[in-house]
Parts: C-alpha cells; structure tokens; sequence
C-alpha cells in the first residue's frame, strides 16, 4: 500500500548576507537566477522531515538520505515535501513555483561501513578554488565544532525547518550535521559564487547535546561540465572519541558559469 506524508514550508533565504554571493540577489542574477538562493543545506533539513516523523530516533543511527536539487528555491517560494513510500523507505520530492526543485529517497538501513578520513590542520591563507588545489584524493583540513541543542534548535527554526524531531533526546538533527560539509569546502579554499548540488548522507550514531563534533574530509572528484567545475567531497563526521556519526559525498559546483 502506498502511502504520502505531505509537510510545507515558506522558504526562508537566511544566507543574504553570507560569504556565499550566490544567495545575494545581484549577484545570482549576474548567473541566470531570479534571485539570491536558498541554500541546498536549508532545503536538505526540510527533507528530512519526513523521515524523522515516520521513522522517528532510529533513522538518526541506522539512517540514509540522498538529496539532488536540480532547481532554484528563493525567498517566498511556497514549498511542498512530498515523501511517497516505496520498496525501500520513502522517495522525496519538492515543488514550489508549480515544478520540481528536489528529489531524493529516505531509508532506514543496516549499519553501514564507516570510511575513517586523514585528519589535517586548516589552512592559514586558503588558497583560491581551481583544479589545482581540489585534486582528487587530497585530503583537506578538519572542521571542529560543538553540538548545541539550543542553538541548533534557533536555527533550525530560522529556516522553517523545526518539523517533527526527537528534541526530547537532545540530538543533533541531519540539517545541522551537513553545515559542517559546506565548512569542510569554504573553510579549506577561497570561493566566489558556489552552488551546493546534492549530498548522499549514511547516518551512524547520533550526536548529544554537547559533544565535540569534527568533520574530516578529501576531494573525492572534481570535473568540469558544461561550463561549471564541480567537486564531490567525502566527508566523515565523527562525535565524542571518533565515534562515527555520518558519512557524506558532497557535490558543489564550486565555480558555476555565468548567464
């Protein structure tokens, strides 16, 4: 039997004023776009709405979802999630503005393995984008941070995502978890204008409120198409004394074509 769980949301641009001019209207116009985006880690925590209301805290330790977002969402839009069960779990699909913008699938899984990545020090002057300095299998330098339930919480709140989770557990949700591969990108090379593509995320364990997260990372692909340059990163969050937490492959088009 088929069955849909619906969740909608009025798209929230909170990234305006980020380093990423790619959410800033003049700047996503000059790349064909109507408006400044709204990012692909925002609409990726709208996605797992629907996961954590059907599957609730197990999908956070034996979880995987797989987001592409093949349209533009901006400021205003009227978003729906549409999660349609299938043989595996749940195929994921947005629309706003009347067309698809998103599709992806949610599934629980049996424990996956968990690739453990080459920690390395931040780069103190990071160098600019290019095929040079995003070669596969370089690894990059770590990203370090603390889960705050609080804080996570405003956040998630901020850009409507504050769906259905096990707040009562005090575990950090998907959407906060993948902030730290967009990290994993900016913080290690200089970027203009980038576009945040699609994220493939395995979920092993849950991370608690307070503990010490750090997201590991190589440059597992990058490739030229149709005038934009893409990178796939690997990144492996771990929580505590290395517990593993999530795997991700993450794809940016880190140099997108102008109009």
């Amino acid at each position: 039997m088929t069955a849909t769980i619906i969740h909608r949301v009025t798209a929230r641009n909170t990234a305006r004023s980020s380093p990423n001019k790619i959410h800033d209207t003049d700047t996503a116009r000059a790349y064909g776009f109507e408006g400044g985006l709204v990012p692909g880690v925002t609409i990726f925590a709208w996605m797992c709405g629907p996961p954590l209301e059907a599957f609730g805290a197990a999908w956070l330790d034996r979880g995987a979802i797989s987001a592409r977002f093949a349209k533009p969402v901006y400021e205003g839009d009227d978003v729906t999630i549409s999660a349609t069960t299938s043989e595996d779990g749940f195929d994921l699909e947005l629309q706003a503005r009347d067309i698809v913008v998103a599709t992806g699938s949610a599934s629980i899984t049996p424990w996956g393995d968990f690739v453990a990545l080459e920690r390395r020090p931040l780069p103190a002057a990071p160098p600019p984008a290019s095929p040079e300095t995003l070669t596969p299998g370089l690894a990059l330098g770590t990203i370090d941070a603390t889960y705050e339930t609080e804080r996570a919480r405003e956040y998630l709140r901020s850009i409507g995502a504050d769906h259905a989770t096990p707040a009562e557990a005090r575990v950090a949700h998907p959407g906060w978890l993948l902030l730290l591969a967009n990290l994993a990108l900016s913080n290690n090379v200089t970027l203009g204008p980038w576009i945040h593509v699609s994220s493939d995320v395995r979920l092993h364990y849950p991370v608690a409120d307070g503990e010490g997260v750090s997201a590991l990372s190589r440059v597992a692909d990058a490739y030229e198409r149709r005038g934009h340059r893409f990178v796939e990163l690997d990144v492996a969050i771990v929580a505590g004394n290395a517990r593993p937490a999530a795997s991700v492959r993450h794809t940016a088009i880190y140099e997108p074509r102008r109009a």
